[in-house]
């Protein structure tokens, strides 16, 4: 499928030059930016040795933060590339990456974007998070020598199934990294299966991700307005589940006296019409983005503004984990779990099958298996507060357990990472990628 994907992709460019501008239209691209989506860069390259990350969106973004502040502390020249593909990782990196790391939009996987973004940037070293796998971006980064790596890689059972339809082509994709590193034992054996040759598990890069941060301020205030009222969280919820969680505070009001449900939509772009569809089914409902104040009467707070899931996990005893009970495949329990937070899920849980296996496993978490369960599951654990604290107890006790994950990706790293790290290690000003020319990347393909 590789050939004819680079054949249909190169002549692809005015059809991609639509589709992102109907995204940036939809306030899904950086319209200032947009240059970046087509391999061209106002920013210059720095000398001295650079790291390529390709992060795809936020949750990759805020897994890669711990590596990238680990690998720049190793050596004071080294610069690191960060690349994702939407907006809302783009102002989290903006905010969070630390000196000498920089945030670039990855390029569109159109042949002469990539070959323009290479050009540039030249990367010495390439890792890649996760699993989004672009052909041209992938195939031609190998065929410059660039060494690659597949850190923290995640195989959803459903993508494993649909890729063992085309072993040749993943086998092909996989083929192009010298290392792939799974978030554990199951993604290895997936990755093996798939045709990577080079595989290991040194664990999940999430576990070592510091807890969410929270400006003191607003959480004084917010722990000041809302005391004495009984509430719950409902985070990054997903189209759908607005409803079942306004649907869960009707059953629950009785109980709960003052009750406030605070909702924390997946992608904040879609606070204002939640806020209108929710008050069209009669709830009271302050949305926080457009400054309207929590007052008693107030039934469900609508919190879409950017980066403060952090202060909201922090005032929730009880959270609801969204993407679970539609088929997204879960969100990640581990942010909460730092939190001292309880967790409720619903059963489409297939991006953190073990993570979710092992809290249910230690009594950890609450997994239902419809919205019907919603209300009775959250306030269960309101009305036996004890139970919800000996639950974050041992969620803690989980999401702290893997800190020593850095230290194994850094030393499995440290063939790739090594000769960067040496006194003027891969000190080139006009080439990276081992000095490969754009005119010998066809002769460093590998079979």
């Amino acid at each position: 499928m590789l050939a004819p994907y680079r054949l249909v992709s190169s002549a692809a460019g005015p059809l991609v030059r639509l589709y992102l501008e109907r995204r940036r239209r939809a306030g899904k691209e950086d319209r200032a930016r947009m240059g970046e989506r087509f391999g061209d860069s106002e920013e210059t390259r720095p000398e001295g040795p650079l790291i390529w990350l390709h992060a795809a969106s936020v949750g990759e973004s805020a897994a890669a933060l711990p590596l990238i502040e680990r690998l720049l502390s190793q050596n004071g020249a080294l610069h690191i590339l960060v690349t994702t593909g939407t907006v809302t990782s783009a102002k989290l990196l903006k905010d969070r990456l630390p000196q000498r790391a920089f945030h670039q939009f990855v390029p569109v996987d159109l042949p002469y974007a990539v070959r323009r973004f290479l050009d540039h940037w030249r990367p010495d070293l390439a890792l890649w998070m996760e699993s989004e796998f672009w052909p041209n971006l992938l195939r031609m980064t190998r065929r410059r020598g660039v060494p690659m790596v597949l850190v923290n890689a995640r195989i959803s059972p459903r993508s494993y199934t649909g890729w063992r339809r085309f072993p040749v082509t993943i086998e092909r994709l996989l083929s192009s990294f010298d290392l792939c590193l799974g978030q554990n034992q199951g993604e290895a054996e997936r990755l093996t299966a798939l045709g990577a040759v080079e595989v290991a598990a040194p664990g999940n890069l999430k576990f070592a991700v510091p807890p969410l941060p929270a400006d003191q301020k607003e959480l004084a205030a917010f722990k000041e307005s809302t005391a004495g009222r009984p509430l719950w969280l409902a985070a990054s919820t997903h189209p759908g589940e607005e409803e079942m969680a306004a649907e869960a505070h009707r059953e629950m009001r009785a109980d709960f006296p003052g009750l406030l449900t605070i909702i924390v939509p997946r992608h904040i772009t879609r606070g204002a019409a939640i806020t209108r569809l929710l008050r069209g089914g009669g709830m009271n409902v302050a949305q926080r983005s457009a400054g309207e104040a929590l007052m008693a009467e107030t039934d469900i707070y609508m919190a879409d503004t950017m980066g403060e899931l952090g202060l909201f996990y922090r005032i929730a005893p009880v959270v609801f984990l969204g993407g679970s009970l539609v088929p997204h495949g879960g969100q990640n329990p581990i942010e909460p779990g730092q939190l001292d937070c309880a967790i409720v899920t619903g059963p489409h849980i297939f991006n953190f099958l073990e993570i979710v296996a092992d809290m249910r496993a230690a009594g950890a978490l609450l997994r239902i298996d419809g919205v019907s369960g919603l209300a009775d599951a959250v306030g269960g654990l309101m009305r036996e507060p004890e139970r919800a604290e000996e639950m974050a107890a041992a969620l803690r006790r989980i999401a702290v357990s893997g800190g020593a994950v850095l230290d194994h990706i850094i030393e499995v790293l440290s063939p790739f990472t090594g000769p960067l790290m040496e006194p003027g290690g891969k000190d080139k000003k006009s080439g990276g990628g081992n000095g490969v020319t754009v005119a010998a990347e066809t002769s460093r393909a590998r079979p």
